[in-house]
């Protein structure tokens, strides 16, 4: 449990400090080499979560501490992959669809999980033998312990039954609308959501969207906690290529596309 509990720990103080700069509207923002923004609360978010997870003394693979190179990371059985901030651009547009996303992986499998959604205060955490939970936390008081203790099991029921299909807000690419019709044409009427961050695999994990498609760029700190706690709720993250269960630690770090069901 001990991991968990730091991996919690880690992203609601992250989630602290984060929502400090989100409301001061100083964002200090940098365009990355990749085109990617990185604001002040990228930064702050990955000291803060550094600090916590540094004291398990298992590696990290971070999204602002990426370049690690393989032959280095080939040998880790065990590594956190995080991302300090996912969904950025949705930070910046203030629109609240950002997360702190800590998974644990052991031989490239996810086997824990946590996503917290500072501005709505909504926790999602797994682990393998758990299974997949989601809390509402306070962030001015809270308690680890009696946190995961009140969580609620995930998947929940869902009472619109039309077959629901959650994409990217950001991201939506021509592959991914062609599915959406081919869902159409299988199931009648699709409900299509469009959603930030890994937000989109949270609402497959808590019941709210039937199908995730990413038919777009990602990489592994976006979707290894996300995956985790789908996985735990009883869901699967299809590596479209390989037709498998997507696999983490890869030399590259760059995701092939997959579907969330």
């Amino acid at each position: 449990m001990s991991n968990l509990k730091t991996a919690i720990e880690a992203a609601l103080e992250a989630g602290k400090v984060i929502l400090e700069i989100y409301h001061s509207g100083d964002f200090d923002i940098e365009i990355k080499g990749d085109n990617s923004p990185l604001t002040r609360a990228d930064t702050a978010s990955h000291n803060v979560i550094m600090s916590f997870l540094t004291k398990t003394d298992i590696p990290i693979l971070s999204e602002e501490g990426r370049d690690i190179p393989y032959q280095e990371r080939k040998a880790w059985k065990q590594l956190w992959i995080v991302d300090p901030i996912d969904g950025t651009k949705e930070f910046i547009k203030r629109n609240g669809e950002f997360t702190v996303n800590i998974a644990l992986i052991e031989n490239q499998k996810p086997i824990l999980g946590v996503i917290f959604v500072p501005a709505k205060g909504e926790l999602y955490f797994s682990k393998k033998e758990m299974g997949a939970f989601k809390v509402i936390v306070d962030l001015e008081l809270f308690d680890v312990d009696a946190l995961i203790h009140k969580a609620s099991k995930i998947p929940f029921e869902r009472d619109k039954k039309t077959f629901t299909i959650v994409a990217s807000r950001s991201h939506m690419s021509p592959e991914t609308e062609a599915y959406v019709q081919e869902m159409r044409d299988i199931h009648g009427e699709v409900h299509l959501i469009s959603k930030g961050s890994s937000l989109k695999l949270c609402m497959v994990a808590e019941g709210e969207a039937d199908y995730y498609p990413r038919f777009a760029p990602t990489m592994e700190w976006d979707t290894a906690a996300g995956q985790a706690i789908c996985e735990h709720a009883g869901f699967e993250v299809i590596d479209w290529s390989t037709k498998e269960n997507m696999l983490y630690n890869r030399e590259e770090l760059l995701n092939n596309w997959f579907l969330v069901k």
